[in-house]
């Protein structure tokens, strides 16, 4: 603790902390958007899976011969 309460510590000034933190939300803002994309193309294709096996289960498709 001695050593920590002679270290030195620069902080920059409020503006520059408040511009890094504004870049820091517009990025994770793309991120999450990217994310939630993300998770509605699975749930669409799990739907899409549910219903190709639904359709193929209930013979409204042929799927012999399919490889």
């Amino acid at each position: 603790m001695e050593n920590l309460a002679q270290t030195i510590f620069f902080v920059p000034e409020m503006s520059v902390q408040r511009e890094v933190a504004s870049q820091l939300d517009r990025e994770t803002a793309g991120l999450d958007a990217a994310i939630a994309d993300a998770r509605e193309a699975i749930a669409l294709s799990r739907e899409r899976r549910a219903a190709l096996i639904s359709a193929a289960v209930t013979g409204k498709i042929d799927v012999r011969g399919a490889v």
